[in-house]
């Protein structure tokens, strides 16, 4: 099983991810840990690159989280089984990712690079509110079911992520036909 977890900033991506891995026993790609080196200084493009086409040709299965369309976006939506799109509204988002801060502060939580511990300024702010829901990316978010269909499931707040949570975990015997 390939699952894409994609969706706006503090929706729970990595968490959901998380959870899917450890469902389904396989492996996890949480792609803020391959953007992010130590004391949040960002990775070369070319490694990051190389990391990301790495884990796609080295696994048969996994779950990958995070949007960031310069990681071979096309390619996992492609090869994905599943895409899981979360689109919860922005206050919403923003009230999560408050909740982690607090959750998490001082500390790094493990599905960012060790040494980037967690915080929340006003530039993560403005992303979650505003520059991480610009045309584009709206735009990206509406291609994507209407591209995928059959395998795309729009998340849009807690009632329905935690509904499709309950769907994954009544899937045990797939899942362990899985891992026998």
């Amino acid at each position: 099983m390939k699952i894409a977890v994609i969706g706006y900033s503090g929706c729970g991506k990595s968490t959901l991810a998380g959870f899917l891995g450890e469902h389904y026993d396989i492996c996890v790609l949480h792609l803020d840990r391959v953007h992010w080196l130590p004391g949040w200084k960002e990775r070369a493009q070319s490694e990051k690159q190389e990391i990301v086409r790495s884990f796609l040709d080295d696994h048969g299965a996994w779950v990958i989280d995070g949007n960031y369309s310069n990681l071979f976006f096309e390619r996992r939506l492609f090869e994905a089984d599943q895409i899981v799109l979360m689109r919860f509204c922005r206050l919403t988002c923003l009230w999560r990712a408050v909740k982690r801060y607090f959750a998490y502060r001082g500390r790094t939580r493990e599905s960012m690079t060790e040494g980037c511990p967690e915080k929340i300024d006003l530039e993560f702010i403005w992303w979650i509110l505003y520059k991480g829901r610009s045309r584009k990316h709206r735009d990206n978010f509406t291609r994507v079911p209407a591209q995928y269909p059959a395998k795309t499931i729009v998340i849009k707040n807690q009632r329905q992520l935690t509904a499709y949570m309950r769907s994954v975990e009544n899937d045990a015997p797939e899942a362990d036909q899985k891992k026998g």
